[in-house]
């Protein structure tokens, strides 16, 4: 039985925990990278796979359900995730179990690599489960971040960097005409995916808050990047540079909406070397799936968490539903002292995930994961005319295809779904049936 820490720490003890449980699906035939790779991985959701193709093996779905993100990061609710993960993004913790790793030169080619083409309108085979890790030039800042990377050919990638704290080292690099150098893990530790896909503040390297969060047991290596210590064990670290001064064309590709993704010039990541451990997991993480859905929302279910609770007494539950793409609507359970508080959570939840266009809050006994609850309670403890917010003008999110695509302007729509404390309780009790039938 493998232990909380250990499935955190290695990907092969998480696909060892998940075989011991009967859970992990291994299909017989060798699918094509060509679209049967992400069909099987959409089909088998949310159980985790593993797949033999003509190039080495693919895992996916191994953090497709809450369950796994509990079991990585050794909590038991909600609250106790959120909690751990707000501590460990103010208070990172130095790698300081060093090892050198062992691994395999596989040259500098990407067509080594099982690399899916997911989607029919794709623009070409897509990393999407790249840890992405840099030091700034001429500073000591460290980042991680997981970016989408399509092959342009064997030894050069198209990464889409948004404006944040990759795309900042990058242009700095770029305006001292100098190349900035980086890695690419593929199969890194687990908990380094739920931390990497985190927005700690600038200079905070978000492999120190993945240590934080098992207490210090992730091991690292000195000796791939200079001046960094790359998080241990990895599958594959693909070594190389951003070039100043180079673009490609990068997509169409799905975003986590399930919709295309514009079709952009984007920074070019030249390939030096691939590393990569005897028989690799090339880990894969289908675009608009479950397990991109979840790891792209649980860190901002602890911003809206972290906004929501200074302003209510108690929030119960933050769900950003499968229905929004894990990203434009959002679900809030509270306990309220006072009619007000459900409109200052809902400002406070867009004002924690700016992306957000539509929250509901709804009270403690209403289940955020059951849409036919969220929606019993907008039924009965709603007046339109009371408890509906509209913000207008506000900067919304580029993936929604509806807003301003230019200038990201949309409107937003808040919905308190809480029972009026004006009003006796008993009346909106949902009432039981006490006795259960064997």
């Amino acid at each position: 039985m493998h232990s909380h820490a250990e499935v955190g720490l290695d990907i092969r003890a998480l696909i060892e925990f998940y075989s011991s449980q009967g859970r992990l699906l291994r299909p017989q035939h060798k699918p094509s990278l060509d679209f049967e790779v992400a069909r099987l991985i959409r089909d088998s959701q949310p159980a985790p796979l593993m797949v033999e193709t003509e190039r080495g093996s693919i895992v996916s779905n191994i953090l497709a359900t809450r369950e796994s993100l509990f079991k990585i990061l050794a909590v038991s609710s909600d609250a106790e995730a959120y909690s751990k993960m707000s501590r460990a993004m103010f208070s990172p913790a130095r790698l300081t179990k060093l090892s050198a790793p062992s691994f395999k030169s596989l040259g500098n080619d990407l067509y080594k690599l099982p690399i899916p083409k997911f989607f029919e309108k794709d623009g070409g085979y897509y990393i999407t489960a790249g840890v992405f890790i840099a030091r700034e030039i001429g500073g000591n800042a460290v980042n991680a971040s997981i970016h989408r990377a399509m092959v342009l050919d064997e030894n050069n990638l198209a990464v889409r960097l948004v404006p944040r704290h990759l795309y900042y080292m990058f242009s700095k690099a770029e305006k001292a005409n100098i190349s900035l150098p980086a890695a690419i893990l593929i199969g890194a530790p687990p908990v380094v995916y739920v931390a990497a896909a985190s927005s700690p503040p600038y200079g905070i390297y978000e492999v120190e808050v993945a240590n934080a969060l098992l207490g210090g047991l992730l091991e690292g290596t000195p000796d791939l990047l200079e001046g960094v210590v790359l998080p241990m064990p990895s599958e594959i670290v693909i070594l190389g540079e951003f070039l100043p001064g180079r673009r490609a064309r990068e997509g169409p590709f799905v975003d986590i909406l399930g919709t295309y993704d514009d079709v952009r010039d984007e920074p070019v990541f030249r390939v030096h070397e691939i590393l990569a451990k005897p028989d690799p997991y090339f880990y894969a993480i289908l675009p608009s799936g479950y397990e991109h859905i979840l790891l792209m929302g649980f860190p901002r279910e602890v911003a809206i968490w972290e906004a929501v609770s200074k302003v209510v007494p108690k929030v119960h539950k933050v769900r950003l539903p499968a229905s929004g793409g894990g990203w434009l609507y959002a679900v809030v359970s509270i306990d309220k002292n006072t009619d007000g508080d459900a409109k200052n959570a809902i400002l406070a939840a867009l004002a924690g995930h700016p992306s957000l266009k539509i929250v509901v809050v709804v009270d403690g006994d209403v289940d955020p994961d059951n849409p036919l609850d969220v929606e019993w309670a907008i039924a009965t403890r709603m007046q339109p005319e009371e408890d509906i917010i509209i913000v207008r003008g506000a900067r919304g999110s580029s993936l929604d295809p509806s807003s301003d695509q230019r200038t990201l302007i949309t409107s937003k729509l808040g919905i308190d779904a809480t029972r009026p404390l004006s009003k006796p309780g008993w009346m909106f009790e949902k009432a039981r049936i006490p006795v259960k039938v064997n």
